[in-house]
């Protein structure tokens, strides 16, 4: 089976692994501040903190943030329910903004036209969260310049995006929004088995992120509210969560991370060869501001049960990205229409970094007869 996404694991990973499973920590150790080192240098930000998933990234983030109850937060509906779930979690009220019908990232046009009537209807947003899709970033100096406008926050949901490029910056740099979040789930450009990661140029953040991720506990002793009793004192500042990465997943995230570029050139190959060999069918589009890191490639095409169960028997796996979040019944949101004609053409080709030419010439074929 070629599938639409796998994890690319060798020897100097497993041995990276094997060292700390040796090693005297397998929890908090050292590599959970080396990964987050390496992980600023290359988003060139001042700050990151890594966490157990994405979706944790996303919570913390909503709280550093400010969000609580009554608050308002608006992403986009086309992502996974983790984006707007983690809202929920901070029981704020939600809600979504229609997608661009060509890059299907949040289109500026409908996010302008929502704060204008939502301005007059005074329930403008606290947050805004726009998803890079597919790994290609949003319009973020607009999004900005609008949050500057009406004041909002913005937190980039960057889970598809690590290695990605905007304005010839990399994804992460929080040039133009108050955090972004990262995913280190197999399919993804790096993996920890599962995990995530928060970078931001914010130092109060990056101190509410840390000390929220672990229980909301110190062990800073310029932070205490009492005199220290010894070494093994520590003092609960807040009610946070066990939201930690283990020194494990994070030597993974280390030797992964040394062949990020390596990743994301082949993704590019890859996308650069379905543009050249499929035709007669909707590629995506990629903005002039933009250079993808390419987590996904979403083509649309008619009859798309049909061709993914076709698919399926030669031994191709496709997927769909995704079902609009609006429309699951939890949110029952109103329609959206970009988003709705998207989903209903959706398919996710395979795309990872193992793949061979043999395997996307297979692919390439299998439409010939679709």
């Amino acid at each position: 089976m070629i599938y639409y996404g796998k994890q690319s694991i060798n020897q100097d990973d497993i041995e990276a692994v094997t060292e700390v499973l040796n090693s005297d920590f397998l929890t908090q150790g050292p590599k959970v501040s080396e990964f987050e080192n390496d992980l600023k240098i290359f988003c060139n930000a001042k700050y990151a903190k890594v966490v157990s998933n994405a979706t944790a990234a996303l919570h913390l983030a909503y709280l550093a943030i400010g969000i609580q109850k009554g608050d308002i937060v608006w992403t986009s509906p086309n992502t996974f329910v983790s984006t707007a779930n983690a809202a929920k979690f901070c029981d704020a009220e939600v809600d979504f903004v229609d997608i661009d019908p060509k890059t299907y990232n949040m289109s500026i046009d409908s996010l302008r036209e929502k704060l204008i009537q939502a301005k007059q209807n005074n329930k403008l947003p606290k947050l805004v969260v726009p998803v890079h899709f597919s790994g290609q970033s949003c319009q973020m100096q607009e999004i900005s310049e609008l949050s500057k406008e009406y004041g909002f926050k913005v937190i980039e949901d960057a889970s598809h995006a690590l290695g990605g490029d905007y304005k010839n910056k990399k994804v992460g740099s929080c040039e133009f929004s108050d955090m972004a979040i990262f995913s280190f789930h197999p399919v993804k450009m790096i993996t920890t088995g599962e995990g995530g990661a928060i970078t931001t140029n914010d130092p109060k953040l990056d101190e509410k992120v840390a000390l929220l991720r672990t229980h909301g506990i110190t062990k800073d002793i310029k932070k205490f509210e009492n005199e220290t009793h010894g070494d093994w004192y520590y003092e609960q500042k807040v009610l946070g969560y066990n939201y930690r990465l283990t020194d494990i997943q994070a030597a993974l995230g280390v030797s992964q991370l040394k062949r990020l570029d390596k990743f994301v050139s082949r993704r590019r190959e890859i996308a650069s060869f379905y543009f050249d060999h499929l035709k007669d069918i909707v590629l995506p589009f990629q903005h002039q501001d933009t250079n993808s890191s390419w987590h996904l490639f979403v083509i649309q095409t008619e009859n798309r049960k049909k061709v993914y169960e076709d698919l399926v028997k030669k031994g191709i796996q496709t997927q769909v990205h995704y079902i609009p979040v609006n429309a699951q019944p939890y949110y029952k949101s109103p329609s959206l229409i970009n988003c709705n004609n998207f989903y209903s053409k959706c398919l996710s080709l395979p795309l990872y970094p193992d793949l061979t030419n043999q395997d996307l010439e297979l692919v390439v074929r299998s439409f010939e007869n679709n």
